[in-house]
């Protein structure tokens, strides 16, 4: 696929399955990620790759920061889903926002780079006909999880990338670009 098709044609798949993507699949979308825009060079960007048996200590992490939010045990209705949470999908990609001080790349933009390294792979996993969504939610703001996952102090999740072989297809929905673009005339 050439790149302005995977470009056009990227969409989020939601239902996803083994098999998983192989080494050389995944080695595509970390070198996409690491081609993101980058102001200084910085490099602001780590990568947890969760696998196999690891999610399900990853639904174990989730209940468990969820729980120190609640301040009590769940309900097992709640802890269920949770649990349930990272076997959606054969491989989970964590993008991590690494934050350092720089007097002239301020956090913003660390974030964004990161932010947008995180769409390059999910750019490169649709263009290898990997399927893909990003996932986020409140859990990923939490000091606990971010422990959890043995992040640095200056560390902040981007998202979740949940990467495996579509189970469903799903209609690419149509964008027009006049609905976005208007001509600022000074």
């Amino acid at each position: 696929m050439d790149a302005l098709t995977a470009l056009h044609t990227r969409n989020s798949v939601n239902l996803l399955c083994d098999p998983a993507p192989n080494v050389d699949q995944l080695e595509n979308i970390f070198k996409a990620g690491l081609r993101a825009c980058d102001h200084k060079n910085l490099k602001p960007w780590k990568y947890l790759l969760i696998e196999g048996n690891a999610r399900n200590k990853f639904g174990q992490l989730m209940v468990d920061v969820k729980t120190a939010i609640e301040g009590e045990r769940l309900d097992s209705g709640l802890t269920e889903k949770l649990l349930s949470k990272p076997l959606r999908a054969p491989t989970i990609i964590v993008v991590i926002a690494h934050i350092q001080q720089h007097e002239k790349v301020p956090e913003i933009e660390q974030l964004l780079s990161a932010g947008a390294s995180a769409q390059m792979m999910m750019t490169a996993a649709h263009a290898q006909g990997v399927g893909a969504i990003w996932r986020s939610g409140a859990l990923m703001f939490r000091r606990e999880m971010r422990a959890g996952l043995g992040l640095d102090s200056q560390d902040q999740i981007v998202g979740f990338l949940y990467l495996g072989t579509a189970a469903a297809a799903k209609p690419l929905a149509e964008s027009n670009t006049t609905d976005f673009v208007k001509r600022w005339q000074g």
